[in-house]
């Protein structure tokens, strides 16, 4: 086809497709499905069959329009792209995009109680999620959001203020000013998760740099009292040995007096006696 934008090509058997573009063609590389990845590979082929114009085939906007076969074929290619040639042989018998669709959908997610088993479990793990006091906000954010897009996935709704809330309250001690202050100011309402991530990520960046600064003044101050004692343990070796000579100069000077006394002691006896004598 000539003018503007160009057809669009498929190959079953490979991973990519080239999608209709107004400047030319865009190659899409399919997600491989398998045993463990079927959400993240829902969502991707879900935006890559729109981007390709043919999803309609799935979910038609209208469910009693008829869906033009050429769409449901290249809608069935796109899928065939996207799984193995083991999981191929399982859907050999689906002649249309959206029953192929839905066999895989229960093979990988089980029947509806299946999956309404999983959503309470889900919920039930979001519910008990608690931030630990040396845990990153990048961690439990990641954390937070793998749940929460868990459950959409299933198909069940989880509104954004709830999350923002569920984040803003479970929250370690440290954080507690910040998440106050989101609480009072913020629109809980209007704001993202992701928004709620950043300002505590920003937070989580300031006690850091408070942390070093008081580390180094730690740091610091054993530095000095070390300093002290070796001060200190010099000039009491100082003392110790100036206190040993003032003992001796005592004791000398004790000993002396102590023999004077006697000296003059002895001169007073003999002169009595020479007294009584001359009586």
């Amino acid at each position: 086809m000539s003018g503007s934008s160009s057809k669009s090509e498929t190959t079953v058997g490979t991973t990519s497709l080239k999608a209709p573009t107004r400047d030319g063609t865009v190659t899409l590389q399919y997600p491989l499905l398998t045993k463990s990845n079927y959400s993240a590979w829902a969502l991707k082929m879900k935006v890559y069959m729109r981007a390709q114009g043919v999803w309609d085939a799935i979910e038609p906007i209208d469910p009693n329009e008829e869906i033009e076969t050429r769409k449901d074929q290249m809608a069935l290619a796109a899928i065939y792209q996207g799984i193995s040639e083991e999981t191929l042989l399982v859907l050999a018998e689906k002649e249309t995009a959206k029953e192929a669709w839905e066999m895989l959908k229960t093979m990988h997610m089980g029947a509806e109680r299946v999956k309404e088993a999983k959503i309470q479990t889900l919920r039930s793990e979001f519910e008990g999620l608690r931030m630990r006091e040396a845990e990153t906000v990048d961690d439990f954010a990641t954390k937070l959001t793998t749940i929460v897009n868990k459950i959409r996935a299933l198909g069940d709704k989880v509104e954004e203020a709830y999350v923002v809330k569920k984040l803003l309250r479970v929250v370690p001690s440290k954080f507690i000013q910040i998440a106050s202050t989101i609480e009072q100011f913020g629109n809980l309402q209007t704001m993202t998760v992701e928004e709620v991530i950043g300002s505590l990520k920003a937070h989580e960046e300031r006690l850091r740099g408070y942390e070093d600064e008081k580390e180094e003044h730690i740091l610091l101050t054993k530095a000095e009292w070390k300093a002290r004692e070796e001060c200190e343990g010099i000039s009491n070796s100082s003392r110790g040995r100036g206190g040993s000579n003032w003992r001796g100069r005592d004791y000398g000077r004790g000993r002396g007096r102590g023999r004077n006394d006697g000296g003059r002691g002895s001169d007073n006896n003999h002169q009595e006696k020479k007294f009584d004598k001359q009586r």
